[in-house]
């Protein structure tokens, strides 16, 4: 139980002696139970000052007594101001390091904690902003946040025509908010359109899942085109069709994307056509965990297999079911490749972390009887920076494989 005082001070969290582990190796929250008293006034969403138990000033952070994140830090420096020109300065760090590190005509903006924002995310779509927002601190200074944007990419030319909000997450309930979606501003057209490694798509900002496209695999999904040229490629868990349009932009004989949803098989099939790629790059609504076997029975082979799954996981009570899922698609997938063929595979959970992973994979290729001859590791797109001691920035996990029969 966390003991309440009242003072005419800002109030202070206090941490319990021994508490507090992750935040002094430089992680950025601070949970219900580490936390001993809060000293003085406050309501959820203000900004407080965080002691360690001998009184020690460690930072300042948001506050929210309805979440189990008691406190998100902001700031590891002794009585730094949270105002507008604090966050002005958050913001045009994020564009600098974006500038010197990714092509930004799309791009995630701000990635939340590993921007030193906790809690909201922003991405650019052309010239497009989408906002998700889930702590409530943070949500209190969203249109702040949004206006030092638009002001800091001004600068250097670009002109934002509208923005969409997608906090529609119910992580959101957790902290005590409600769900919400819609035009922040005057509405526009919410079908945009985006280039990206020489494809082109439509992005459903209102609609697509989470704020409408996959920013995060940017690279990997140029990493796959010298591996497709000339080759017979399937592509499961398709979503929109990005692996499976690289690959047909790099020079594939055909590709099969996979998708158990209607609304993005549709789309993808539109994104094809948009690039004139509709005759080589087909897509088929179906459950790959039924479609797999069934191709495998058919005596179906590719020169590549691409598995982009959505997270198996999201908690570490499901790990082990997740684990059984990727073993699973893996194993299959390597059953599907011609010998000397590639696999392209990942997970975008973050619980199912690096070492568990590997060893997944290496346990689905021990299953199949094929050896596996690293080609690529790669994490997010550095627009998704991975905020060391953060943990929960570095989540997705990229490998391509040559498959090898054993010899």
């Amino acid at each position: 139980m966390v003991e309440v005082k009242m003072n005419r001070d800002r109030a202070a969290v206090t941490l319990k002696k021994g508490e507090g582990r992750a935040l002094k190796a430089g992680g950025m929250w601070i949970y219900d139970n580490e936390i001993a008293s809060v000293e003085g006034c406050f309501a959820d969403g203000d900004v407080v000052e965080v002691r360690d138990f001998d009184g020690y000033v460690m930072g300042s952070g948001f506050i929210n007594s309805r979440s189990k994140i008691r406190v998100r830090m902001l700031s590891r420096k002794k009585d730094v101001v949270i105002d507008a020109d604090f966050m002005e300065q958050r913001v045009r760090d994020a564009w600098e390091y974006r500038k010197r590190t990714v092509d930004t005509s799309s791009c995630r903006l701000i990635f939340g904690e590993a921007d030193f924002l906790p809690g909201i995310v922003v991405d650019k779509f052309a010239d497009v902003l989408v906002v998700e927002s889930l702590a409530l601190g943070i949500d209190r200074w969203k249109l702040t946040i949004l206006e030092a944007l638009k002001r800091t990419l001004a600068r250097d030319g670009i002109l934002i025509r509208g923005i969409y909000e997608r906090s529609d997450a119910k992580v959101r309930l957790q902290e005590g908010m409600e769900c919400y979606k819609g035009f922040i501003g005057e509405p526009f057209d919410t079908r945009v359109e985006i280039l990206e490694n020489g494809v082109r798509y439509i992005v459903d900002v209102k609609d697509g899942q989470k704020t409408g496209f996959f920013l995060d695999q940017k690279y990997n999904r140029a990493s796959i085109h010298r591996i497709c040229r000339g080759a017979k490629v399937l592509d499961c868990f398709t979503h929109t069709g990005s692996f499976a349009l690289n690959a047909g932009i790099a020079g594939a004989d055909s590709v099969l994307g996979v998708d158990a949803s209607r609304l993005a098989v549709e789309q993808a099939a539109e994104n094809a056509r948009l690039n004139g790629l509709e005759e080589k790059v087909v897509f088929k609504c179906a459950d790959v965990f039924e479609l797999l076997p069934a191709l495998e029975a058919a005596g179906e082979k590719f020169d590549v297999v691409i598995l982009d799954p959505p997270a198996f996981t999201k908690s570490k009570s499901s790990v082990k079911g997740a684990v059984k899922g990727y073993r699973e698609i893996n194993l299959r997938g390597m059953r599907l490749i011609r010998d000397g063929g590639f696999l392209a595979t990942c997970s975008c959970s973050h619980f199912m972390e690096p070492e568990l992973f590997a060893k997944t994979i290496r346990e689905a290729a021990t299953g199949a009887h094929k050896r596996l001859r690293q080609v690529k590791f790669s994490t997010q797109s550095a627009d998704h920076p991975i905020l060391w001691a953060a943990d929960q920035s570095y989540y997705l996990k990229f490998y391509i494989f040559q498959v090898c029969a054993e010899r």
